[in-house]
């Protein structure tokens, strides 16, 4: 089950549960939809794969199985971030 993490990794973007701004990879790594098309171009920096919408959970569903408040702050070193971004950049993700 999705974690539907609170914030943005990067930016540090609020993203509440019923977010449209959520984007994840495969390994749920949580960006807001702005830092995925403008700083990262659809990389994860974590693992390279690419993003999707997270989805939203119904609100009574979250009743029962609510959101996590576990933050995962790391801005992405833009240096470090170089080599993969290059690698993947112009590749559609699923040809990774």
């Amino acid at each position: 089950m999705l974690e539907l993490r609170p914030v943005c990794e990067h930016c540090y973007k609020s993203l509440p549960p019923d977010s449209d701004d959520a984007m994840v990879c495969s390994y749920e790594c949580t960006f807001c939809k702005s830092c995925v098309e403008h700083v990262l171009h659809n990389v994860c920096p974590n693992c390279g794969g690419g993003f999707e919408k997270r989805p939203v959970r119904p609100k009574e569903k979250l009743l029962n199985d609510p959101a996590t408040n576990k933050i995962i702050y790391k801005p992405v070193d833009m240096g470090s971030f170089y080599d993969l971004d290059s690698k993947y950049r112009n590749i559609r993700p699923e040809e990774r």
